[in-house]
């Protein structure tokens, strides 16, 4: 059995606005006796929208209408339908989800692009998805060591440090190339974000901006990425910068990679420094100087300003496992957004209450599927202390009424359900296995089949792009 998908991949970010469109080639890989196992065998990149400024009405606010009109427009460039897209992505990223009216663009969004993934990507899920989209997990594997990444965009600099293919760390810095906007014409400088007002002379709305007042500014920037990076003793900038952490550095990178706007100009600047109305130029000639500078070992990227979206959703659809368990749930739950931990339960409290966050965003926590492997013929007493610390780990959740949702692959979600269901004040649980559900993905649990026996499950996995 063999198919197709339409995917769509849009990013809204602090700078710019882009879509990707991509046909997706299915194939079931079972058995004709088994339960079919999907997978995507071909991606072809079929459209790219130019790069276009995010439209603004303010410094606070995104002009919904615009963007609305802009992604209506690609539609018709690239001759497709909004009926003809079969899965996607739409992603708000960078300053743009702090802004005023975030939300509303995104339920704008979601009615214009269907029934997709649509998420307000706060810093953490920012840097994974960029470094993913960049190829940096891969890189990190094939090269058999850590990976520091920095996604450079117009409000924010992403980190996340991969280390033989798996996720350590993920930070966040006010660094960006338009955090000082320039008039293309007239050099007079128009914007100045607030972290650097009165810190630089001549940097100030209504000056003239030139190489020589603005390169300290992107010095500055240079040097926090610099000590985020380990290659600089921890010093004024960095503090300075953070937006809400940087990355830990237990583990030593052994290599650096850049994907955003700014990636572009830290591997070719071209000649004029404020090309874009920004500093982006400049800061990406800064940023370039002083890594090499600092003896850092520098590779490219699969992608740089495409990184954060690059594709957009991968179907792959099965069905659960037959020992499922669920009280009180709504069918369908749409888009939920894949929280994958592999540890010993002894560490499962802790590292939730780690990696729970960064699914969080200016309105607060936002709900997960916590996806597991589970231990295999678990005695009763393993599974009680694994919902132990479910309940535990998930606790902003459960007491925000929530519902608690778990997928693991091993055989033991009915087991796990009748320990856990005690635990909870509200009782909305659903747990369901044989289900693998990767780090970043997001998932769709529909209405039981078969007798309520089992639940159909479709995990969209973000579909990034090989190659230029």
């Amino acid at each position: 059995m063999t198919g197709e998908l339409l995917s769509v991949g849009l990013d809204l970010g602090t700078s710019t606005t882009q879509m990707v469109l991509s046909r997706l080639k299915l194939e079931n890989r079972a058995s004709p006796w088994a339960v079919p196992k999907v997978d995507i065998t071909e991606k072809e990149v079929i459209y790219r929208s130019p790069v276009h400024f995010t439209p603004l009405l303010s410094d606070t606010r995104i002009d919904a209408a615009a963007v609305r009109a802009l992604v209506e427009a690609e539609y018709q460039k690239a001759g497709v339908s909004r009926d003809s897209l079969q899965t996607g992505a739409v992603i708000i990223t960078g300053e743009t989800a702090r802004k005023e009216n975030a939300r509303q663009v995104l339920e704008a969004l979601a009615g214009l692009a269907g029934d997709f993934v649509v998420a307000t990507a706060g810093p953490d899920l920012e840097s994974l998805l960029a470094a993913r989209g960049a190829g940096v997990d891969k890189l990190s594997r094939e090269r058999h060591g850590a990976v520091l990444h920095f996604d450079v965009g117009g409000g924010t600099s992403n980190l996340a440090l991969y280390d033989r293919g798996k996720l350590v760390d993920t930070g966040c810095l006010d660094v960006g190339g338009r955090l000082v906007k320039v008039d293309a014409l007239t050099h007079k400088i128009t914007y100045v974000m607030e972290k650097l007002r009165g810190l630089f002379p001549g940097v100030a709305v209504g000056e003239t901006a030139t190489r020589e007042v603005l390169t300290p500014v992107c010095q500055a920037m240079t040097e926090a990425l610099l000590e985020a990076a380990g290659l600089r003793p921890p010093g004024r900038w960095l503090k300075h910068f953070i937006t809400h952490k940087t990355v830990d550095l237990t583990v030593k990178p052994n290599y650096f990679t850049f994907s955003g706007g700014v990636a572009d100009c830290v591997w070719s600047p071209g000649e004029d420094d404020f090309a874009y109305g920004d500093m982006g130029v400049l800061l990406g000639r800064v940023i370039r100087r002083g890594f090499e500078e600092a003896g850092a070992a520098l590779l490219p990227t699969e992608e740089t300003i495409r990184a954060t979206v690059v594709g957009a959703g991968s179907h792959a659809t099965e069905l659960s496992g037959s020992t499922i368990f669920y009280r009180d749930v709504d069918f369908p739950i749409k888009n939920l957004p894949v929280l994958r931990l592999d540890c010993p339960v002894e560490r499962l409290e802790e590292e939730l209450e780690r990696a729970l966050p960064m699914y969080a965003d200016e309105g607060g926590q936002n709900p997960v599927c916590l996806a597991l492997r589970g231990p295999e013929n678990p005695s009763y007493q393993e599974v009680r202390a694994l919902a132990r610390a479910i309940r535990a780990g998930l606790s902003p959740l459960v007491e925000a009424g929530e519902v608690t949702v778990v997928a693991v692959e091993n055989d033991m979600a009915k087991a796990l359900g009748q320990c856990l269901y005690p635990l909870l004040p509200h009782g909305k649980l659903l747990c369901v296995d044989a289900v693998h559900a990767a780090q970043g993905s997001y998932i769709d649990l529909l209405a039981p089949a078969c007798g309520g026996t089992v639940l159909p499950v479709v995990v969209k996995t973000l579909a990034f792009e090989k190659g230029g």
